[in-house]
C-alpha cells in the first residue's frame, strides 16, 4: 500500500483560501501581489538584482526630517488621519555611545531582509518578498492578525486603524491591514530613487545611497567594499538589505 500524501500545513490552507477569495473579489491584474512581481515596464522582477540602501550615520543630520516628510508625502501617509494614528514608514532614531558620548541619528525603516521573519509568520502569504529583495504586504490578503508586527525586530510595521482618504494610486492601503516601507517600489520600477533617498540628496546631506547590492559595479556595492558597514541586529542573521555606515 502506498503511503498517504502529507497533509498541507495550516498556513498553506489559509494562504490558498485567501488567494482564492481575493481573486474572486477583484478584477484580474489589480492585486498588489501581482503588480509587485513585475516591473511597470513589463519586465519581471529578477533575483539577479537585490535592491539595497546604505545610510551614512555621519552625514545624517540630527533633527533633519527630510526623509520622513518625503516618505509621508509620497505614500499618502499625511492624509486626513488623526496625528496619533498616522503611521511612519520611516522614523529617526537617536543613538548615544555611553562610553564616548558620541551621538548619531539613524533613519529606521523596514530592513528588507533576505530572510524576513514577517514573511515566515504570515498565515495568509500577505507578507511576501519580491524576487529582487523588496519585502511587501498585499493588503487584499492581509487579515490584520499583526503576527508580522510582533515578529519584526525593527518595529517597522504599523496597523491601519482608521478609514483612509486621499490615497495615492500607486500605493494601495486599507483599514484593518498592516503596512510598512516598500522602498517606494513604484518609483524603483520607473527607475527612480526612493523618495527618502531623493529628499536626502535634495537637502544636500547625501546620507543615503540606493542601488543594486548584487552588481559589483554599482555605487552602493563599491562603497560597501571601501568602508565598514553594519546591519542592525546582525546577531539575528536576517541579512537585511539596509546597511549603516558609522555606527
Amino acid at each position: 500500500m502506498s503511503p498517504l500524501p502529507p497533509k498541507p500545513s495550516r498556513r498553506a490552507l489559509l494562504g490558498a483560501g485567501a488567494a482564492a477569495a481575493a481573486g474572486l473579489a477583484l478584477a484580474p491584474g489589480v492585486r498588489l501581489i501581482e503588480l509587485a512581481q513585475a516591473r511597470v515596464a513589463g519586465e519581471p522582477a529578477t533575483g539577479q538584482v537585490r535592491w539595497g540602501l546604505l545610510i551614512d550615520a555621519d552625514r545624517c543630520a540630527s533633527g533633519c526630517t527630510a526623509c520622513v516628510d518625503a516618505c509621508s508625502q509620497e505614500n499618502g501617509l499625511d492624509s486626513a488621519v488623526a496625528l496619533r494614528q498616522r503611521p511612519q514608514w520611516i522614523r529617526k532614531v537617536e543613538l548615544k555611545e555611553l562610553r564616548t558620548g558620541r551621538e548619531v541619528s539613524l533613519p529606521m525603516m523596514c530592513q528588507h531582509c533576505a530572510d524576513p521573519p514577517c514573511v515566515d509568520v504570515c498565515p495568509t502569504g500577505a507578507s511576501f518578498k519580491r524576487a529582487d529583495g523588496i519585502v511587501l504586504v498585499d493588503r487584499h490578503s492581509c487579515i490584520g492578525c499583526r503576527y508580522c508586527m510582533m515578529a519584526c525586530p525593527y518595529k517597522a510595521r504599523s496597523f491601519v486603524h482608521a478609514s483612509l482618504t486621499g490615497q495615492k494610486p500607486d500605493v494601495p492601503r486599507g483599514k484593518g491591514c498592516v503596512e510598512g516601507c516598500t522602498l517606494c517600489v513604484h518609483r524603483i520600477d520607473r527607475e527612480q530613487n526612493p523618495a527618502c533617498v531623493q529628499a536626502c540628496a535634495d537637502a544636500e546631506h547625501g546620507a543615503m545611497l540606493f542601488g543594486d547590492l548584487n552588481d559589483p559595479h554599482s555605487a552602493i556595492a563599491r562603497r560597501m567594499r571601501e568602508v565598514e558597514t553594519h546591519a542592525v541586529r546582525a546577531d539575528l542573521a536576517l541579512d537585511p538589505g539596509v546597511r549603516y555606515q558609522g555606527i
